[in-house]
């Protein structure tokens, strides 16, 4: 990888990591279904005119990831991410790259080896850990949220595997046009003050909003899929890693959270156990895995 490269890579996890702070400032101020309704219609916007319209072949699979990816996996950690901490969230999201591959076996007959299983309850290890952070009181339902959003996101990734390829960015535009209706519907059911939120956001909110729009989002996503068309998946996959950690330092430095033993533990043993789920691929190979193709991030 060239250095222009490697900053690149180094960019995104930071990109994504800092947002989930970012998305916390934003959650003061809008409904978490309502704030995922307006960023993903904006997105939509921004990109379905540059992308054109799905075909027959694609509509059904856009529909389906945009249920798993879109609305339950963003849905569901932007509600945890509403009531919990940012830094355990940056911690418990990363379970989307052991999840995928778990989910692999019995969706796409990819056979997880047992180094990949160790991997896995490494990582789980690592959060439970960060929940039973016994010098902070951490919300278990807000992190069980977050764990069940990297199941959604995990089940996206294998169903974009089997169903694909497809372009990156028409996938994004239109996964986000079909999130729209969901997230909303879920939004007016379950949530209250939508529309007065609206005129109550203050510069704050809305700085957040653009964030997660065009720098979490579009720019975000746009270079990581630069990066893999330029750069094996296998070379640029472990560069995602450093997401945990960005979000652990952004949330201690800017929300003034906590870090505490238990959450550094939890984050290494965490981030270890997704490095080990990759390392045959990394080390040997040189070949993407399943789990290593980013169909999505929680935090993007």
């Amino acid at each position: 990888m060239s250095p222009i490269q490697i900053a690149c890579a180094v960019l995104v996890p930071l990109l994504w990591g800092v947002q989930y702070v970012v998305i916390k400032t934003g959650l003061a101020a809008f409904p978490p279904l309502f704030f995922v309704g307006l960023r993903f219609i904006v997105v939509s916007m921004i990109l379905i005119p540059f992308v054109g319209l799905p075909t027959k072949r694609e509509l059904g699979p856009f529909m389906l990831i945009s249920i798993f990816i879109g609305g339950l996996n963003f849905g569901l950690v932007f509600v945890g991410l509403a009531h919990g901490r940012a830094s355990v969230t940056g911690v418990a999201n990363q379970l989307w790259t052991p999840f995928t591959l778990l989910l692999a076996w019995p969706l796409l007959g990819e056979r997880p080896s047992m180094r990949a299983i160790i991997g896995v309850v490494m990582a789980l290890c690592g959060v439970v850990l960060t929940v039973a952070d016994p010098d902070v009181s951490v919300p278990v339902v807000p992190t069980l949220l977050v764990v069940g959003s990297g199941l959604a996101l995990a089940t996206g990734n294998v169903l974009t595997k089997r169903y694909g390829p497809f372009e990156p960015m028409k996938l994004m535009a239109w996964m986000s046009f079909f999130t729209v209706p969901q997230v909303l519907a879920a939004s007016a059911i379950f949530e209250r003050g939508q529309m007065a939120s609206l005129g109550t956001a203050g510069f704050e909110a809305w700085l957040a909003f653009a964030y997660t729009v065009l720098l979490g989002g579009i720019a975000g996503f746009g270079l990581w899929f630069w990066l893999i068309a330029k750069c094996s998946v296998a070379r640029v996959a472990p560069f995602a890693l450093l997401q945990t950690a960005f979000a652990v330092a952004a949330a201690v430095a800017l929300l003034r959270e906590r870090l505490t033993p238990a959450l550094i533990a939890g984050a290494a043993i965490c981030v270890a156990g997704v490095l080990v789920t990759q390392w045959r691929s990394i080390a040997l190979r040189g070949e993407p895995s399943v789990a290593s193709a980013p169909a999505g991030k929680a935090g993007s």
